[in-house]
């Protein structure tokens, strides 16, 4: 690796042993960077002096007013908030700093600033409570938080000595988006316009994405420089294929890769601009598109298929590509926002470990019920459970290679994601002759619910933790709005009794436990869980019931 430029190591030194990381594909001119990288001077200094400088990079609304942001004040805004990070807040490069917001300008600006200052990016979706906020604090040992000011209720906690959620490596808090004396856009009011990147080394970490797995407990995805330029690089380049000209629009969180890629740094890499609003409807996602006249939208099946019927009410001829992913795709929903808009859906399967995107299609190149072929750079195969590879047409596991791939935080999973130098993403797919590859079921017990991924052991704890509950089971469900929904089986503790009263009790009670989106939207009361022997749970029964 090259020699580092971070004084807090932290994030190296944790990095999996090298005989645990997958194979890296970097002999390929889209991802050849030279040793020395700050992916945030590429995605905005360099765009500037591309001629974007006066080019609307971000929109945003202002007194329920459009208003465009540009490449030159956009770079402006980033450069003094960087000199706060390290003058202010005495913030040093390999730092790791929490970042909790909705999609907005303020978080856009905190996210490049921190990357230029050196910083180790830790992105968390808004709806996270206290308990997730401190496992992801704890695991990345965060030193400071940049926060939207109107979301430090949960994160003052994490900041309380006498609180149970109490995160001792959690040193300041700074709020942004907000007008206070000590806010991150007052303190950088002052601040000189030009700020020198950190030399970062194009193999330094910049960034650590949270993902959940079956047991509830977090990864951490560690990503280089390198790697937030490749996912530019790679799909959009080959298959979205943006221009300055484009307008980019959607739903997913900056703190998701999926945004991070689709609402920031994709329509930045070509110099084209993206409107970022925060809680949007289906509708008022439609209204977007008429207002800004966007051309390329990112969200999950789930919005699509809401708003399909709602198409006739709203003039969206500016709109050209809309990509999906986040959850499975189906051929229905392909169907009706086709038949509904005259677009043909470019879907996508990536991963957090991954960083973004690594199969898709588009245009002609779509075929019916598959996902798509590898994205020029990647290689994927269908191997069986001893990594070998499955005849064309056989379901197995999938297995990709790129110029990304995982990195966990001090985390045993690591050889479990990745074997002989594949990443194993944990899904179910078989391949045809030509490379596509169809998606058939996730090999682990997630649940992917409108884009969001839940684990159903965490739901388990939070209804475990009600008075009423004895026992439970949760599970993912088929549901034609949402992709899956979540559901519970619970066995009741006398002297309670079953009724609708109890169910949305429940349901509360968990949206005040975890993230609301977690709930789950279908209680099952049973007398009994289906054990093995051992005792274990078997969520194969549940879906069979």
């Amino acid at each position: 690796m090259e020699p580092s430029a971070h004084v807090d190591t932290f994030a190296r030194d944790n990095l999996p042993p090298q005989e645990q990381w997958p194979v890296f594909l970097l002999d390929n001119p889209d991802v050849t960077y030279p040793a020395r990288l700050n992916c945030a001077t590429e995605l905005l200094d360099r765009t500037v002096v591309a001629g974007h400088r006066d080019r609307p990079a971000i929109w945003s609304e202002v007194d329920g007013q459009p208003h465009a942001t540009t490449y030159g004040e956009l770079l402006t805004l980033v450069n003094r908030s960087a000199h706060v990070l390290v003058e202010n807040l005495g913030l040093k490069p390999g730092n790791r700093v929490l970042l909790r917001g909705p999609n907005t300008l303020q978080m856009a600006v905190a996210f490049l600033a921190a990357l230029k200052a050196g910083l180790v990016v830790v992105p968390t979706m808004p709806l996270l409570r206290e308990k997730e906020l401190k496992q992801v604090i704890d695991k990345a040992r965060v030193s400071a938080a940049l926060c939207d000011g109107r979301l430090t209720d949960e994160l003052r906690r994490c900041s309380d000595a006498e609180d149970e959620f109490f995160c001792p490596d959690l040193k300041q808090i700074c709020v942004f988006h907000d007008d206070s004396a000590g806010s991150l856009e007052t303190l950088a009011a002052n601040k000189p316009a030009e700020f020198t990147a950190c030399d970062t080394a194009s193999d330094d970490v910049c960034l650590i994405a949270f993902t959940s797995g079956t047991t509830g407990a977090p990864k951490g995805c560690m990503h280089f420089h390198r790697d937030v330029l490749a996912m530019c690089d790679l799909f959009p380049r080959h298959v979205l294929k943006p221009t300055a000209q484009d307008v980019f629009c959607g739903t997913p969180p900056l703190a998701f890769t999926f945004g991070l890629g689709g609402m920031l740094c994709f329509p930045l890499r070509v110099g084209a601009s993206t409107v970022l609003i925060e809680r949007l409807t289906p509708e008022t996602l439609l209204q977007t598109v008429e207002r800004y006249r966007t051309t390329i939208m990112f969200t999950a099946p789930t919005f699509y298929r809401q708003m399909a019927p709602l198409l006739p009410r709203f003039d969206i001829t500016s709109l050209k590509k809309t990509v999906s992913a986040g959850e499975t795709l189906p051929d229905s929903t392909r169907t009706l926002w086709r038949n509904a808009s005259g677009i043909e859906m470019i879907d996508g399967i990536g991963g957090t470990e991954l960083i973004h995107i690594f199969i898709s299609a588009a245009g002609n190149e779509v075929r019916q019920h598959a996902i798509g072929r590898a994205v020029p750079g990647y290689v994927v195969q269908v191997v069986d459970d001893e990594m070998k590879p499955v005849p064309r047409g056989t379901i197995g596991k999938l297995a990709v290679r790129g110029p990304t791939g995982c990195h966990y935080l001090a985390d045993p999973r690591q050889e479990k994601f990745v074997r002989d130098g594949w990443n194993l993403p944990g899904d179910s797919v078989y391949m045809d002759d030509d490379g596509y590859v169809f998606y058939q079921a996730r090999a682990d017990d997630m649940i992917v619910s409108a884009g969001y991924n839940i684990s159903g052991p965490e739901v388990e704890s939070a209804l475990m933790q009600h008075e009423a509950v004895a026992e439970c089971g949760v599970i993912g469900v088929a549901d034609d709005m949402r992709g899956q929904i979540v559901k519970a089986f619970v066995v009741l503790r006398a002297p309670y009794q079953p009724d609708d009263k109890l169910v949305a009790e429940l349901q509360d009670f968990v949206k005040n436990t975890v993230a609301p989106y977690k709930y789950p939207r279908v209680i099952e009361f049973i007398d009994a869980l289906p054990r093995t022997e051992t005792g274990k749970l078997k969520r194969f029964a549940l879906r069979t019931m």
